[in-house]
């Protein structure tokens, strides 16, 4: 369907200033850093830092999520004034803050929280006293950002929202960056986090504990700082309400650790979700087998310059680019995978790609579906102005994980789309 034209208009000005990926990554992820800072706390959640050890002495940051009330219950009165918003605060305009950073950088106010917090910033709610649910399973989140970029602390407010909207934990994964990290230190630390979470043996620091993650390159303790007890666990949940969910990069790294635990038999996921994942590994209009590349590949924001710069730091060697763990659609076999969603986005050149993968795992694997939301733009899930494809977002979600009725719903996207009418998302499988 036809985008807003004027929404139109200021993504193509944005996606023709903006400087290209490869050259802008320490900027963005600068850019996205004062864009945390500027979240407010969701009082809905229990927020605690802990990490997983991993075998080179590594410790993987992680941010546990756990909803202290049920979705749409009211707040005690004297928390209601600093919920503000529980949907993402996270602006799209961090794409084109590299652009003008070092001139407007002095002139940007940080806003001081005011509630008591850790270090960074993260609210220090373990105590709230709100009536308390039991999560009725666990996500392990993998965040987007072409594996250079992105966060736990860019994907706080996301990941709070997520935990009360679906009612379940969400563990968030700071997994190492490219390009000091390459492929494939980010999915071996997605792998080990998900064979931690399998067994059982994720460590917890006590309330209050937190491990620096103010920059995902700085060396992490081997233990949870702050005093706590790193005996306790995380109690080894019913493997079937695990759920791996990634977006963007993300995905892929979802995607990559399904094929892993099959090949590698230590666990085996019973369920994942992706996001308008990366899951090709070609992005040159001019040889890419997947239209959305040229059709949508300079204009939304996410460019296919972009897309093939963030390839370029991620692999280590050209031998990557057909490995399945760095470009899971180029996997001979795709059996014995969870059963997936797979969400793909009308206006991002990944739609094709992605929308191939939920065909062909559809060929070897029950249980898969796929739906293309409606005027979506790559990156939506962090965009304050994409609540409509948010909140479309989750009810396909609850659909896939609760059965709960999807009704076909005018389009309510970031560009208020469809006023002749037309539905929000559309089934690509036609499995409904």
């Amino acid at each position: 369907m036809p985008i807003n034209e004027a929404l139109f208009a200021a993504m193509k000005a944005a996606s023709y200033i903006k400087p290209n990926a490869g050259k802008s990554y320490k900027l963005q992820r600068v850019a996205e850093e004062l864009i945390a800072k500027q979240a407010p706390a969701n009082p809905k959640c229990r927020v605690e830092d802990i990490s997983a050890p991993m075998a080179d002495g590594y410790a993987v940051p992680l941010r546990v999520f756990t909803p202290l009330v049920a979705y749409g219950a009211p707040l005690p009165e004297a928390l209601e004034e600093s919920s503000a918003n529980d949907t993402p605060v996270a602006s799209a305009i961090s794409a084109i803050l590299p652009a003008v950073l070092p001139k407007v950088l002095p002139k940007i106010p940080i806003k001081e929280s005011t509630s008591s917090g850790n270090a960074d910033g993260i609210p220090g709610n373990a105590n709230t006293e709100l009536p308390s649910v039991t999560p009725r399973g666990t996500i392990l989140f993998f965040h987007g950002g072409g594996w250079t970029t992105g966060g736990i602390n860019l994907y706080t407010q996301a990941c709070a929202h997520m935990a009360v909207r679906l009612q379940r934990r969400v563990i968030s994964v700071e997994y190492r960056l490219a390009p000091e990290y390459r492929f494939p230190t980010a999915v071996e630390d997605c792998y080990e986090v998900a064979r931690q979470l399998f067994a059982g043996e994720l460590p917890i620091s006590g309330v209050g504990g937190s491990v620096d993650v103010d920059h995902p390159q700085s060396a992490a303790p081997t233990a949870p700082a702050g005093g706590g007890d790193i005996s306790a666990t995380i109690p080894a949940p019913d493997p079937a309400s695990i759920v791996l969910f990634g977006d963007s990069a993300g995905g892929n790294l979802a995607a990559a650790v399904s094929l892993m635990a099959r090949d590698r038999g230590e666990f085996m996921p019973r369920t994942q979700m992706l996001l308008y994942p990366v899951v090709g590994n070609d992005y040159n209009p001019e040889t890419s087998p997947f239209e959305s590349v040229r059709t949508n590949g300079t204009d939304y924001i996410l460019t296919a310059q972009d897309m093939a710069d963030y390839i370029d730091m991620y692999r280590s060697s050209v031998a990557d680019l057909t490995n399945p763990y760095f470009a899971p659609l180029t996997a001979h076999d795709l059996s014995n995978q969870p059963r997936t969603l797979v969400l793909s986005a009308e206006y991002c050149p990944l739609r094709d790609e992605d929308e191939a993968y939920a065909r062909r795992l559809q060929l070897v694997n029950d249980n898969v579906s796929c739906y293309r939301i409606h005027d979506g733009i790559h990156g939506y899930l962090l965009n304050t102005s994409a609540v409509g494809l948010v909140a479309t977002t989750y009810r396909i979600i609850e659909h896939f994980l609760d059965g709960t009725p999807l009704e076909p719903a005018p389009g309510t996207g970031t560009t208020a789309n469809a006023p002749e009418g037309g539905d929000a998302w559309q089934d690509v499988l036609g499995t409904d």
